[in-house]
């Protein structure tokens, strides 16, 4: 057996486990990382993710003239959350995040390199204006994928010496002696040799519970519909193992185990990196959601961008594990996105100008990309021609032409009277989304689906995909790991996802989006402060 000493040995290469890797070298500790995966996908999720981050009273909002402050901030999360009243750690992270993601996230991102993009987003907005009362979605200037490599970067300069990286090695016990914390055994992937690394701490980075398909059914929660089938859009190694490891063997608490963050509009990747692996798509808000048989879903239409939870609890309703968005080229070039670096190319790559023409001039090179890679994404020049398109996929004969056409007539019969008699909650939004500048450049005026010159339609077959676990092992401020009676574990820390991004689970039963990247962070920084002063040596 292969045996290393450090001071601090970081379960987990994704953000959390970096950040906390970069800020405890910095502090003149020497750090092994140990990460399941390959050198190439050090970085985790955070190398695909879009890089979006809820921050709160930011130079930016300032200078946008968006009037944000903790104090706000913390009553939309807590009305979305819908936290326990005695769920004490969750509320503390709550609480800290509104304080700290400015101080801590956004100007620490800037010393470090990393910049934004000039607009701030309103999403979440809540079904009843009970979500974000003010835009706070901010993008990273390059996607997540070069706040993860830049943070790679300065740890690789920051830890030279007194830093280790074993790639391809999986965590399988915390090893506790004398009641102390003293490491954890690794197994070598490509040998199954065993290695034990010694060290005093251990901060436990691996992620979230709900990777697999089997994690994500057995911590389903009851009060909610199951689809039969959904897409996977987490890290397959983020199985719950190690958290339950935990569990079983130091008294950890999971919390909130069933609390999940996925999306309603999933389509399976054209080139998937593992099986199951799904894209999520940002829903058009001008295409009409369809159920199996091409009939709007309702009586409430679906509409992104005001409560994603909401969103899959109505989609995973629906009779059948698939439902459709029907739109015209029109809306497609203008509102249709895909989450992540990898189909962003212009943001991930800081292209801005490129970037801002396709904004304007609509992102056609997307479209055409996934009608060319992806089955799930269909066009016809007619509705009789998509409708066969759509049952030839299905292997089925659910979509008839006339049941299209009259979803389509009964949309565009709001406009029969002109532009001021709309009666219909999807336009009502749209409309409420076109008054915040980000949000018009994304979203088309509404008109009829059947205007002239809009052609051809698009149908995408769209299904509930898995992403973050909203639930973790419990901490407190410290990030410190609590038993079954609360109290820390001495020695023993957990960040990022693995914790539910602080308390094993502050969002609560919703999140407000983009506060994951933030959460990691800030529960990084919340560890490394913590173990370098209760230090002897501090």
């Amino acid at each position: 057996m292969t045996i290393i000493h450090a001071d601090l040995v970081v379960v987990g290469g994704g953000l959390a486990g970096l950040v906390s890797a970069l800020e405890a070298v910095r502090a003149g500790l020497n750090v092994v990382i140990v990460d399941r995966d390959t050198p190439d996908r050090l970085g985790g999720l955070g190398l695909w993710a879009f890089g979006g981050m809820a921050l709160v009273g930011t130079p930016l909002q300032k200078r946008l003239g968006i009037p944000d402050t903790p104090k706000r901030a913390l009553t939309d999360w807590l009305n979305f959350a819908e936290l326990a009243e005695d769920d004490l750690y969750a509320r503390q992270w709550a609480e800290y995040y509104v304080e700290r993601s400015c101080p801590d996230v956004y100007e620490w991102l800037r010393r470090e390199g990393v910049g934004f993009m000039p607009a701030v987003n309103w999403v979440e907005r809540g079904m009843q204006g009970d979500g974000n009362s003010l835009p706070r979605y901010h993008v990273v200037w390059g996607t997540s994928r070069y706040l993860v490599t830049r943070i790679i970067a300065q740890l690789r300069a920051a830890g030279s010496g007194r830093l280790e990286i074993l790639h391809q090695h999986q965590v399988i016990s915390v090893e506790k002696q004398a009641g102390q914390i003293c490491g954890v055994q690794a197994r070598r992937e490509s040998d199954q040799s065993m290695v034990r690394i010694h060290a005093p701490i251990v901060i436990l980075a691996m992620g979230g519970i709900n990777g697999s398909e089997a994690s994500v059914r057995a911590h389903w929660p009851n009060d909610r519909p199951m689809p039969t089938t959904f897409l996977n859009g987490a890290h397959p190694f983020s199985d719950g193992s190690l958290h339950h490891w935990v569990a079983d063997h130091l008294s950890g608490q999971i919390h909130n185990a069933g609390s999940m963050w996925n999306y309603a509009a999933g389509i399976p990747h054209p080139r998937p990196h593992f099986p199951g692996h799904g894209l999520s798509t940002i829903p058009c808000k001008s295409a009409l959601w369809l159920n199996h048989r091409g009939e709007r879903i309702g009586p409430q239409p679906l509409v992104t961008g005001f409560d994603t939870h909401q969103l899959c609890m109505d989609v995973a309703r629906q009779e059948m594990p698939y439902t459709w968005q029907l739109m015209n080229w029109r809306i497609a070039i203008k509102e249709f996105a895909i989450s992540g670096a990898e189909h962003n190319p212009y943001i991930r790559d800081r292209q801005f100008i490129r970037f801002l023409f396709d904004t304007v001039a609509g992102n056609r090179r997307l479209i055409r990309q996934m009608l060319a890679e992806s089955p799930h994404v269909l066009s016809d020049e007619t509705l009789e021609g998509l409708a066969r398109k759509m049952n030839a996929l299905t292997g089925r004969s659910d979509i008839e032409a006339q049941v299209l056409k009259a979803s389509v007539d009964s949309f565009d019969a709001q406009f029969s009277h002109g532009n001021r008699f709309f009666n219909d909650d999807q336009i009502r939004r749209i409309q409420q989304a076109r008054q915040w500048p980000a949000d018009r450049l994304r979203t088309c005026k509404p008109a009829p689906l059947q205007k002239a010159g809009s052609g051809p339609w698009i149908a995408m077959q769209l299904q509930l995909i898995t992403r973050k676990s909203l639930g973790g092992l419990r901490t407190d401020l410290q990030s410190r790991v609590l038993d079954q009676k609360d109290n820390a574990i001495s020695g023993l820390y957990c960040v990022g996802e693995a914790a539910g991004f602080g308390g094993g689970g502050c969002s609560g039963r919703r999140s407000l989006e983009g506060t994951f990247l933030p959460g990691c962070i800030l529960t990084a920084q919340a560890a490394i402060r913590s173990l370098v002063q209760s230090s002897p040596n501090h």
